[in-house]
């Protein structure tokens, strides 16, 4: 009986400590971290984390998720609060920030931006494709961008809304449903994290351009140092890493593009609850492209099974590799069955299908631990 008033005074204490707002941050009035009054330990958290500890000694990786339920708020974190390299998810608030420019009526998605030779950016997608001067409109590059991870997509799309304000979208996401925006680090553009990269190794590559990138990503990894050196006319033995892995790894800690898997899934959680100042037309067609995606379906949509819609965007770099939604059951018999937040990051095994395969058994994982409602 003493055991159970201790805990009970206990919780009082924590729940009136917990502030209503998050610093410098307007919330509406919104119980900014409500989630944690009804955070709690059902059977399916101890089933999920055996279930991730068995995918871990076959991946022999390190994996991160987060999971929230958004309509009774429970919450299970595994290495959620650990920093983790976002990658390409960081093209959410990208997205976010485009809406919010066509919601105060300073763009339209018809409007269109010409390409420019110094926008490209080497990776995945059509925009690539297209002639220097080509004028692409901002709804076909919002759709690119999210679907296929179309980096020059991004990065145009960065350059008409402002870098300053993408990070500002970030923050005030995961201020609005209740996390710590200062759980995530700042956003850059992608040619931007090339420069990084490579600048780890040499200085003078911070000044190289996209298409200077994208002719490096011609050679394999193990040998973009040797044609970075040709390319700076420099000798490798002036190099400040020993290879490109440890480039990464020291961009890496330089924090940007980096943050918790919860203040990731925080953010999303803000395209479900509306309670920033996005309104719903704008959080729908964000939600609506990211239904769309077309890149990942062998990571977490690959384990949920057909039984699940989940709006979710991926990303991928160097051992790096994430997946990241909002997922709704078809079947859902009470509203109590979700819709769920789902993070998801996996780092280590230099293969990409390693890294899905895990991400796959993650979402096998949530989905028969009861993790997302009953098992199906």
């Amino acid at each position: 009986m003493r055991h159970w008033i201790q805990y009970g005074l206990m919780a009082v204490v924590l729940l009136m400590a917990l502030p209503v707002q998050a610093d410098g941050y307007e919330t509406n009035g919104y119980d900014t971290h409500w989630y944690y009054e009804v955070d709690k330990q059902s059977t399916w958290q101890g089933d999920l984390t055996a279930r991730l500890k068995a995918i871990e000694g076959v991946f022999e990786g390190e994996l991160g998720v987060y999971v929230q339920n958004l309509a009774n708020g429970e919450a299970f974190s595994w290495r959620a609060d650990d920093p983790w390299y976002l990658a390409s998810l960081i093209k959410i608030p990208v997205a976010a920030q485009v809406l919010a420019a066509r919601q105060a009526g300073t763009l339209t998605l018809d409007e269109r931006l010409t390409l420019a030779q110094s926008d490209f950016v080497d990776g995945a997608g059509p925009t690539n494709w297209h002639d220097p001067g080509t004028p692409i409109s901002i709804r076909y590059l919002l759709e690119q961008m999210i679907t296929v991870s179309d980096n020059t997509a991004t990065d145009m799309l960065i350059d008409r809304v402002g870098l300053e304000a993408v990070n500002q979208r970030a923050r005030t996401m995961i201020a609005a449903s209740g996390g710590n925006p200062d759980d995530i680090g700042p956003i850059s553009k992608l040619v931007g994290v090339r420069q990084g990269v490579y600048g780890e190794l040499h200085p003078d590559a911070r000044a190289l351009g996209g298409m200077d990138f994208i002719a490096l990503r011609q050679h394999a990894v193990s040998q973009r140092a040797q044609a970075l050196a040709r390319a700076l006319g420099v000798s490798t033995e002036s190099f400040t890493q020993p290879d490109y892995d440890h480039a990464f790894d020291a961009y890496e800690a330089t924090g940007e593009n980096v943050g918790t898997l919860h203040a990731f899934g925080d953010l999303l959680a803000s395209l479900h609850g509306g309670v920033d100042d996005l309104n719903a037309e704008q959080r729908q067609t964000l939600l609506t492209v990211m239904q769309r995606t077309r890149s990942g379906k062998r990571r977490l949509k690959a384990g949920l099974g057909s039984g699940v819609s989940f709006a979710h965007k991926t990303g991928t770099q160097q051992r790096r590799s994430c997946d990241a939604g909002i997922a709704e059951r078809a079947d859902a018999e009470t509203i109590t069955q979700g819709p769920w937040v789902i993070v998801s990051c996996a780092r280590g095994p230099a293969a990409v299908s390693a890294h899905e395969r895990a991400l796959a058994r993650v979402g096998e994982a949530l989905r028969y631990s009861g993790a997302l409602g009953k098992p199906w």
